[in-house]
């Protein structure tokens, strides 16, 4: 069986190759551009049921390239069209006003080479609801470059569709639920592409090393085109909103990544939720296992996740309303302390990520990880009834609490990569157990007012991490080397 893994290491960093294409830095753009406006139809997944949606999308591409050089997409703009019976279901739950964002996936092709981008398109004020008809949604956004390695044409096609409405009342403030989200597909017997580029032999192609083994097929043999490489988006830069997560360029083994997180909590015996803000999260890889069992190539990584903020493995403070005994609200700051994993330390490796690639079955990937993670929870700033209580400064959990979280990921040649790994990010989610409080209280002991609200019950827990920032190759970072998708919490 030794013999058989290292044979088969080869397969493995192919297959994780794939997962890291999206990541890969980029250079300078081409000139002489096309203007491309397209409608396509869809099929999205909304709560409620399915409903046709008719897509717009309008960009601008160079018309011509050189190998090497960055292809730069520009003047972005999707517009949905949701039918009738998907406005009147918005209006009948109570909402005025919608925005949307919208997120496209588009295949880049080359010479039986792809990989996949996503394109972003957010929209600005919120758009009435109409009483009948359709609603029209504008979006717009900068998307990804792309650098074709080797001359040959490069095409452009639409693929999956992710779309998220925030919803508001008459009154400005959210509805219930403040948010719908829906999953979508291009409907079949359309011609999805959006553009085609031609690109010339400018720039040297890229060499391959040699074969790990003759014993393994190597799909990357000299002279054979390479993927093209998708870079950042264009003149992105992170929101002011979410807290400093730079990166270390220097680390040239490229083992270190930083992404942001957000998320909820839920308190079972409170029947509500607390939304954290977004957070930086250090992530650490370590030398993985990959082997072989026919015809499955199994690639499992480790890798050490450490919260950052202000310097601190902790989560941003938040705010938290709760119902003490279940009628008096009481609002309190929330300090989510990680107990950070021991740096090189194989026992203590907080996350385990196993994909298992299906030679047979067109190179589908199932990968399967688990995050676990120890925190301390304190509370202080706490009002009840709007009257401040002087809960003191050690107002914590008696003894640190596990938050174990799981997330599931595909990635087939047609759809890509689908759900959660620790290299795309994606939503992950899982439970924690609240200990008992004590040091509650400043001149009375409160430790049971907050244990009885808020201890016990396990707590369902929702957290999407972004797509990681690689520094070391620049790979989806903004140029203070700080990750460029900021994800939204989401029940």
């Amino acid at each position: 069986m030794a013999g058989t893994r290292r044979r088969t290491a080869r397969g493995a960093a192919v297959a994780t190759a794939v997962l890291l294409g999206g990541m890969l830095p980029g250079a300078q753009a081409a000139s002489g551009m096309q203007e491309i406006d397209a409608g396509l139809a869809y099929t999205c997944d909304f709560p409620e049921g399915e409903h046709p949606v008719k897509v717009r999308i309008a960009v601008k591409f160079p018309g011509s390239a050189q190998a090497g050089q960055v292809i730069q997409p520009e003047d972005m703009a999707l517009d949905l069209t949701l039918p009738e019976a998907a406005t009147a279901g918005l209006a009948g739950s109570g909402a005025a006003a919608v925005s949307a964002e919208a997120r496209l996936s588009v295949d880049v092709a080359q010479e039986g080479r792809s990989a996949r981008a996503e394109w972003v398109g957010t929209a600005g004020a919120p758009v009435p609801v109409p009483e009948t008809g359709e609603l029209t949604l504008s979006t717009a956004g900068s998307v990804p470059y792309v650098k074709p390695g080797a001359p040959g044409e490069l095409s452009f096609k639409a693929s999956a569709l992710s779309v998220e409405l925030a919803v508001r009342k008459a009154d400005g403030t959210p509805a219930e639920p403040p948010s719908v989200s829906a999953t979508c597909v291009v409907d079949a017997d359309q011609e999805t592409t959006l553009a085609t580029v031609g690109v010339g032999g400018g720039a040297e192609t890229p060499t391959p090393g040699p074969s790990a083994s003759d014993e393994w097929p190597d799909d990357e043999e000299q002279g054979e085109p390479v993927a093209p490489e998708i870079g950042k988006r264009a003149k992105e830069s992170v929101s002011a909103s979410a807290p400093s997560c730079v990166g270390d360029p220097m680390n040239e083994e490229g083992r270190d990544m930083v992404a942001y997180v957000a998320g909820y909590a839920n308190v079972t015996k409170l029947d509500g939720a607390t939304k954290f803000p977004p957070a930086c999260a250090r992530i650490h890889t370590y030398d993985g296992e990959n082997y072989f069992e026919f015809p499955y190539v199994h690639a499992i990584l480790n890798a050490a996740i450490v919260l950052d903020y202000q310097g601190k493995p902790q989560l941003p403070p938040t705010r938290g309303t709760f119902l003490t005994f279940g009628f008096m609200p009481t609002t309190a700051t929330l300090e989510m302390t990680q107990i950070p994993p021991e740096p090189d330390s194989p026992k203590d490796r907080n996350v385990v990520s196993h994909g298992i690639t299906d030679l047979l079955n067109g190179g589908f990937t199932k990968t399967t990880t688990t995050v676990d993670m120890d925190f301390v929870l304190r509370l202080y700033d706490v009002e009840v009834n709007g009257v401040a209580l002087d809960v003191g400064k050690n107002c914590r959990t008696e003894r640190p609490f596990r938050l174990s979280l799981a997330g599931l990921g595909t990635w087939d040649a047609e759809k890509g990569n689908v759900g959660y790994t620790v290299v795309t990010g994606g939503t992950l989610t899982g439970s924690v157990t609240i200990p008992p409080f004590k040091g509650c209280g400043a001149e009375e002991d409160l430790d049971s007012l907050f244990t009885a609200s808020l201890s016990g019950s396990p707590g369902f827990v929702k957290q999407v991490q972004g797509a990681p920032c690689v520094p070391s190759t620049g790979g989806a970072c903004t140029p203070e080397y700080q990750p460029q998708d900021i994800p939204k919490a989401s029940r």
